[in-house]
């Protein structure tokens, strides 16, 4: 443990490529999320936990999975019952899910324990009722995440997938394309911006994304010392968790 402590404060400063400036951030989280101008994220305890004026304040409740943006705050705890942050409080919402995203243009995604895709509309995440409608998806994934341009997935295989055409009122959209390369997870910032990890725990970033070219153009390893299972992005930061649940915080050259 010593090591991989030593071998991350390493790590921080300027990366190799000169693109990032990275900083370990205290405490210790399992899953990350940013967007919408917030972070949150959950320890192995399941734990939940905001970054404000750059310290974790401790949220009430337990959750396996939190996910932040557009569509709010939202998580999924250890049996998989789906939680809206409203009020201060985590208000349960019918259905189960394992993973959630609320990164969309005010409309959720998530995937359940059988890689079965579902989305809530925007009608459904703004309403304060606790009666929601969800629409299923073709095909499966093991992760979904949605941003300003579409929706992102990886499947059980890491195949990575594309969704055309969500939009707030019909998140259902239209069409997968694959894209080349194989992820485990992967993350959409609210800008658009497109990040995941692979199977060794290297990072990359999709290069090219445009509104006329939604999908991007190519992948490009992130040049890190470390190696890392989550990553997130928000407001020019990257935000990344080591397989030993070390948090580091990067700021990404504009």
């Amino acid at each position: 443990m010593l090591f991989a402590v030593s071998l991350l404060l390493l790590c921080t400063g300027i990366s190799a490529s000169g693109d990032f400036q990275c900083t370990l951030i205290p405490g210790n989280l399992k899953q990350i999320d940013a967007g919408a101008g917030e972070v949150f994220g959950v320890s192995e305890c399941n734990d939940i936990f905001q970054w404000v004026n750059n310290n974790w304040t401790q949220i009430p409740g337990k959750l396996i999975h939190v996910s932040v943006g557009p569509a709010g705050v939202w998580g999924v705890n250890r049996a998989h019952v789906i939680y809206k942050f409203q009020d201060n409080d985590w208000m349960s919402v019918p259905g189960l899910l394992k993973q959630v995203d609320a990164g969309g243009n005010k409309f959720l995604g998530g995937v359940n324990a059988q890689d079965n895709i579902y989305c809530l509309g925007q009608s459904d995440t703004l309403s304060r009722s606790p009666t929601v409608s969800w629409t299923s998806l073709d095909g499966a994934l093991k992760y979904y995440s949605c941003g300003p341009l579409g929706c992102w997935g990886v499947n059980s295989a890491d195949n990575i997938y594309f969704r055309y055409n969500v939009s707030p009122t019909a998140c259902q959209g239209t069409k997968w394309q694959q894209i080349e390369g194989a992820l485990k997870m992967i993350e959409v910032g609210t800008d658009g911006s497109v990040y995941g990890v692979n199977s060794a725990g290297d990072v990359y970033r999709r290069d090219g994304i445009s509104a006329k070219t939604p999908t991007g153009t190519s992948w490009t390893q992130l040049d890190f010392c470390a190696t890392f299972k989550h990553v997130t992005y928000d407001n020019g930061y990257l935000w990344l968790i080591t397989p030993t649940d070390d948090i580091m915080q990067c700021s990404v050259k504009a």
